[in-house]
Order: C-alpha cells, then sequence, then structure tokens
C-alpha cells in the first residue's frame, strides 16, 4: 500500500468510527471526495448538507444537488442568510469567518433532532499555510477536518477523486460570490447577482478557472494565463455580454489567476 493509499485507508477508518456524521458539502473538489468516502462508510448515517444562499451561483448549487442525487447521497439543503448580516457585507477581512459560523450555526440547529451527530468540513492540509477566518469558525463549532486529519493534499484528493469516478476530480478552484469584492468594499447583493452574471458568460465560453472582480462599475477579469489568447480573441463578444449585466468597463488582469490573490 502506497502513502496515498494510507491516508485514504485512515480517512476511512476515521469516518468509520463515528456513528453519524454530517459533511458541510459544496460541491467543490474537497467536500465531494469527502461526502463520498462518508457515504461509502456510514450509508444514510452521513448526511451531506449544503447551503442555499445568494453566495453561491445557481449552476453551482444546482450541479452539486444533481451530483449528491445522481450517487444516492443524504442530501440536506438548508437556507444560509449571511448576505443579511452586516458582519458580513461589510467585508472587513473576516467575512469568511461570518459565512462559515452562519453555515455551521445553522448546520447546528437543523441537526439537532438527529441525537448525536458529528460535523465536518472540507479542509485539507494545503489549507494549514493560508490565513483562514472561516477555520476559525469551524474551531468554534468543533466541526472537524478528516481530510486534515489523514493528511490529505488538493493534488491527492484530485487523484483519489478520478480513482471514484468523480466528475470534480478536475474541477478548477472555487470560492463564493463575496470573495470578488475587494477587502473593505461593502458587498450588495444586487452587485453579487451582477457577478455571478458576468461570470456565468465565461463559463458559459468554456473557461473553466477564472474570477470576476467587481470595482463598482469596472469589471476585472482574472482568468489563467493559458486562456489569454482565447479570451483577446473573443474579446469583442464577451465585453458585449458583460457590459450588459451593467458594468461600465471591462478589464483583463495581465497577471493572470492566482489562487487565493485578493480581490
Amino acid at each position: 500500500m502506497n502513502l496515498i493509499d494510507e491516508k485514504e485507508q485512515a480517512l476511512l477508518d476515521e469516518l468509520k468510527s463515528y456513528g453519524s456524521i454530517a459533511v458541510a458539502y459544496s460541491g467543490g473538489v474537497d467536500s465531494t471526495y469527502l461526502a463520498d468516502v462518508a457515504h461509502e462508510v456510514l450509508g444514510q448515517n452521513a448526511m451531506m448538507v449544503i447551503a442555499d444562499s445568494p453566495s453561491i451561483p445557481r449552476e453551482e448549487l444546482q450541479e452539486a444537488i444533481q451530483m449528491a442525487t445522481d450517487r444516492g447521497w443524504n442530501l440536506r439543503i438548508i437556507k444560509t442568510e449571511e448576505h443579511l448580516q452586516d458582519d458580513y457585507l461589510e467585508n472587513k477581512g473576516d467575512r469568511c469567518f461570518h459565512c462559515k459560523n452562519e453555515l455551521f450555526t445553522k448546520m447546528e440547529m437543523i441537526l439537532s433532532e438527529f441525537g448525536d451527530i458529528v460535523l465536518a468540513h472540507g479542509a485539507i492540509e494545503d489549507d494549514k499555510g493560508d490565513v483562514r477566518p472561516g477555520t476559525q469558525a469551524a474551531a468554534n463549532h468543533c466541526v472537524i477536518a478528516p481530510l486534515q486529519n489523514a493528511g490529505l493534499y488538493k493534488k491527492e484528493i484530485r487523484v483519489l477523486s478520478e480513482r471514484r469516478g468523480l466528475p470534480t476530480a478536475g474541477k478548477a478552484s472555487f470560492a463564493c460570490l463575496g470573495s470578488r469584492f475587494p477587502t473593505g468594499t461593502r458587498i450588495e447583493l444586487e452587485s453579487m447577482t451582477q457577478v455571478e452574471k458576468a461570470e456565468a458568460i465565461l463559463r458559459a465560453r468554456g473557461f473553466s478557472q477564472y474570477r470576476i472582480r467587481h470595482h463598482d462599475d469596472l469589471c476585472r477579469i482574472e482568468i489563467d494565463q493559458a486562456d489569454f489568447e482565447k479570451i483577446m480573441a473573443e474579446r469583442i463578444e464577451i465585453v458585449d455580454a458583460i457590459k450588459k449585466t451593467g458594468y461600465r468597463f471591462v478589464t483583463l488582469d495581465l497577471g493572470g489567476y492566482s489562487m487565493g490573490s485578493s480581490a
């Protein structure tokens, strides 16, 4: 057994030790893998909880729900309301804390009816080197991180996801729509919807790794540098479509997309 197999076995053993578990599921690479493993060992005693809020693009939400349905997971959809909280909307650098705190609070409230159940999220080894306010929210609610406990990195999770036939194995990184606003810029629900519409335009044209950065009436596109030629070839159509969402100016960030970069 090689190292990656040993890590997955450690994950299986840990999850099996819980009578029941609720996984904070988003449809991303990490939480999807965790959900699939949890379902394998605990069946219907593993509940996948997905948040429905304006912070999540409708297409992402529907894809995640469809995948859970196709794989027979025990799925629970909950409404979260971080977008109604000033602490989240003020976007002062701890936005992610308030978003995750809302999620875990709602999970605790709804899942209390199930008795002794462990809450889990998809934090991984790579996250340890980053400043992640959401990690503090998880700690405050005693939410465990089984992938991290098993020492799994993103690249390993992609390999293991591919083995399982999960469509997320090669999925691009994603963060909630609130991350598209520069720190200190208040998040408005209308602007969040505008960002979602602009990103949907890029997605429909076949781009996979991108961000729309919102700067009032200016849209700054971050995209994988490998796609620069494609976006420039289609720039007239893209600019026209994005301007119809309400932006006056549309720019391309020549630095390209960089994971963890600030809006």
